[in-house]
């Protein structure tokens, strides 16, 4: 069966992935703008033999996606800033008892109930350091329905490869746009299985115990193998430890897993930076009104180019440093006051030379926005 078409939200989009992915179950709790994803998956994955729950809360939302994982499914929940909040005591226990899981947050203005109806970028900081304690995490976003698609996808092979949760960063415009989406045929994508352990029923299963390759093989959790799942530090066996070494490895397992490999989990777009002096960094939203000024101020005749990020976390600093080598300005845009701005500037060579284009009052930064902008940077010699 080839291709089909559809002309949908950014919400559907990600529906369509997650479900494209293998989603198999799905609890959360409907909060504006990421409602969308509730109500349709509600409607579509009973039809395939998946299950719907709709939680009392965000906390047991995305406790009963763990508690799904672990069992062996495909899980996701999707929630807004106050939600996602409410999410990072059992967020770090996802990342601490390495459980696959994904979770939308389709970003609205805040803080706390803030603006629920209008779009922000300002949850960045907060999928990253969130959580107490050392970690790592990876965090995804898109400004199209093509890539929404496409990063919901991959939110779910990253998740099965490195037991970790990921984060979809979308926003508000994102989610409730439309426009069209070309659905893969099946296999098009290439999708990761869970892998489980070849360990046999009655023989020692070490469930924290890596392979050569990094990979934690799971054994589907109520199945042959009887282990102990904890938020506390644990050994190979899942078992509690205080024992220095024990966490010391541990957590540092926990951050190099992803901080080692953020050349490999970076995903991006680049236009025209291959001559560029002056090159715009922007992701979500935000990176259609800074491709708009690069295509429009191109025509003019002056080289400025757009490095788009669809990983956010790990923050792929090489990657960053190497596309701003040449540039005499950077041009950071984004709707917050700066969360993604401060890492480039730790990225670069010359963070002197890194600048803010924003917007923080919930409204979308339009490309009238960015020239402004770009007139006072140059209008100071830059």
């Amino acid at each position: 069966m080839g291709n089909t078409i559809k002309f949908v939200q950014g919400n559907e989009a990600c529906v369509e992935a997650a479900l494209y992915a293998g989603l198999d179950f799905f609890a959360g709790y409907p909060i504006t703008p990421s409602t969308e994803i509730a109500e349709l998956l509600a409607y579509r994955l009973p039809q395939i033999g998946g299950k719907f729950i709709q939680m009392e809360d965000e906390i047991a939302s995305l406790c009963a996606i763990i508690g799904a994982s672990l069992t062996g499914r495909k899980v996701m929940t999707a929630t807004s800033g106050p939600g996602f909040s409410l999410m990072q005591e059992a967020l770090g226990y996802a990342v601490m008892t390495e459980i696959p899981c994904v979770i939308a947050n389709v970003q609205r203005g805040g803080p706390s109930t803030g603006i629920p109806t209008h779009v922000s970028q300002g949850d960045i900081n907060q999928a990253r350091w969130g959580t107490h304690g050392d970690h790592a995490i990876i965090a995804l976003t898109a400004s199209n329905h093509q890539d929404v698609f496409a990063m919901t996808v991959e939110a779910f092979n990253l998740a099965e490869t490195y037991r970790t949760p990921v984060i979809l960063l979308f926003d508000e415009v994102v989610g409730h746009m439309r426009e069209k989406l070309v659905l893969p045929a099946a296999g098009e994508i290439p999708l990761v299985d869970r892998l489980r352990t070849s360990v046999k029923e009655g023989v020692d299963y070490h469930p924290y115990l890596p392979r050569e390759d990094g990979r934690l093989p799971m054994s589907d959790f109520g199945g042959v193998h009887r282990y102990n799942v904890t938020g506390l530090v644990h050994d190979m066996w899942g078992f509690p430890s205080t024992d220095p070494q024990t966490v010391h490895g541990l957590l540092r397992h926990l951050v190099d897993k992803l901080e080692n490999r953020a050349n490999e989990i970076a995903r991006y777009r680049e236009y025209h930076l291959e001559d560029a002096e002056i090159v715009m960094i922007s992701y979500g939203s935000s990176a259609r009104s800074a491709l708009h000024v690069v295509e429009n101020r191109r025509q003019r005749g002056e080289r400025m180019g757009l490095l788009e990020l669809q990983t956010l976390w790990p923050f792929p600093s090489e990657m960053v440093r190497q596309k701003c080598a040449h540039a005499k300005s950077v041009v950071v845009v984004e709707m917050n006051m700066g969360q993604i701005m401060q890492s480039v500037k730790l990225a670069v060579a010359h963070p002197e030379r890194v600048f803010l284009a924003n917007r923080i009052d919930s409204n979308f930064i339009t490309p009238s926005d960015i020239m402004n902008i770009l007139r006072i940077i140059q209008g100071k010699g830059v």
